[in-house]
């Protein structure tokens, strides 16, 4: 290379090889890096965020990081930190964040009337899982739907609201909460997050809704559309397995969490509420517990099998193609499945009279023990740097707090103990760190660092083989 007649810096042509290079996965990945820079820096310079000092640089990437990614983990109180302004810069991180840079870049494409490239119709397309279903069509039906479910839950909780905490204020109120319930983010405008509404029912269900509705994935939303649409020709029969499956374990997940936490609470933190406030507590635990963050106890205060429970809900997650973390409940339906086939002798996975292949199969093991592997190198190391000596001392033995505040940031739930706000800076790079991979998921992690074989051929050694169990 000859310094004197070589650019030093990058040429177009050199740009767009680059940009050809990447693959569907690492433009996925990055772009949610993007967003974090970027979220980052506002919060170190635009005016207007903050009620008194603004965050320092961890606590600006740890703010942007949980809102890009849909947490809800927060270092200092939302509602009483951040101005009206700040609040917007946040609940904005959390719109493209729980939707995805490419997801708006495709609209984008789409409403100007241009085509979408070979990669980004791999990030969305959904013909190997549902013929039936348009890539094009759900893309522009994903802005619908958000739109659509934000904004009628916002006008229902004004409704609520208004009368309780005044018409004009609740405004704002109810459309922060509405994006953050469905974008399964967690954040909210109240102090005490909704432990005030604990006896207002409308509100719990409308939050649950909310939250329902954005975990359970676009496909699965796009599908239950197309059933009203006569012209679809789509019938309940011909619903894809996906979304048959994300549906039954999230209603069977969803009913297991409420009979749980009712009983496991009945006469702890749930013993203060009438019975039917108490019920109704239980299930909103349940439902926001996979994912959501909103909280109406204080988990600080429930009983230890409850924080045990919660911690294998949040790992669980909600479900693909949505907004919502962990493993995914496809994921955990599969796994499931698999041994419960090995149980009966059978090599294959069956279900509702379809076979799911074994690629499948493995890739579900592989997100399962990465993520499995993830949050337990995670919760090692919060117990190593996560928390200075005094505050140590004070949850002492208390080995459970750890452990939910790790499964919490790597299942973007949100939902602590009462320990973030005294993580060490190690601690808090250690939580952003879970988030994102929580967010974006081992699986697209791996695929997106591994660099592509160049080998002559696929071959296999010799089998040997090798005792387990």
């Amino acid at each position: 290379m000859n310094l004197w007649t070589e650019p030093w810096y990058p040429t177009k042509a050199g740009r767009r090889s680059f940009w050809r290079r990447l693959t569907p996965v690492q433009l996925f990945v990055g772009s949610f890096l993007l967003l974090i820079v970027l979220g980052t820096l506002g919060f170190q310079l635009l005016p207007g965020l903050y009620t008194g000092p603004k965050l320092g640089w961890l606590d600006a990437l740890f703010t942007a990081t949980s809102a890009v990614c849909v947490t809800g983990l927060i270092v200092v109180d939302t509602a009483t930190a951040f101005t009206t302004f700040g609040q917007a810069y946040i609940l904005l991180l959390i719109q493209l964040g729980g939707l995805g840079m490419i997801t708006f870049a495709s609209l984008i494409i789409l409403g100007l009337g241009g085509r979408l490239s070979l990669r980004q119709e791999q990030l969305t397309s959904v013909a190997e899982v549902a013929p039936h279903v348009d890539y094009r069509e759900l893309a522009r039906n994903v802005i619908r739907f958000t739109l659509v479910l934000e904004g009628l839950g916002a006008a229902l909780l004004w409704l609520d609201w208004g009368p309780r905490i005044g018409w004009t204020t609740a405004v704002w109120h109810a459309v922060f909460n509405s994006v953050s319930a469905f974008c399964n983010a967690g954040f909210s405008t109240f102090p005490d997050s909704l432990v005030s509404f604990q006896r207002d029912p409308i509100s719990l269900t409308l939050i649950m809704l909310l939250v329902v509705a954005g975990g359970i994935g676009f496909l699965t939303l796009q599908e239950l559309h197309l059933l009203r649409d006569r012209r679809s020709r789509v019938s309940l029969d011909r619903i894809s397995i996906h979304s048959r499956l994300a549906i039954a374990v999230t209603c069977v997940l969803i009913l297991v969490g409420w009979v749980l936490y009712t009983a496991f609470e009945w006469r702890g933190t749930l013993g203060g509420l009438p019975a039917w406030a108490r019920v109704w507590n239980g299930l909103f635990m349940s439902v926001t517990a996979r994912t959501a963050g909103f909280n109406s106890m204080d988990y600080g205060q429930v009983s230890q099998v409850t924080a045990f429970l919660t911690v294998l809900l949040m790992f669980i997650g909600g479900s693909p193609g949505g907004t919502a973390g962990g493993v995914k409940t496809t994921t955990f339906a599969l796994i499931g499945l698999l041994a419960w086939s090995r149980l009966r002798g059978r090599n294959a996975v069956n279900i509702m009279n379809r076979t799911v292949p074994d690629e499948t199969i493995h890739r579900a093991i592989g997100l399962f023990v990465a993520a499995f592997f993830i949050v337990t190198a995670g919760i090692f190391l919060f117990t190593a740097v996560g928390l200075p000596h005094q505050a140590e001392s004070a949850v002492r033995g208390d080995f459970l707090a750890l452990m939910f505040e790790a499964t919490s940031a790597f299942g973007t739930v949100g939902l602590s103990t009462g320990i973030t706000g005294d993580l060490t800076a190690a601690g808090r790079w250690l939580a952003v760190l879970l988030m994102f991979l929580g967010r974006i998921g081992p699986l697209a992690l791996g695929a997106a660092i591994t660099l592509p074989d160049r080998g002559p051929g696929r071959f296999r050694y010799a089998r040997e083989d090798v005792i387990v169990g």
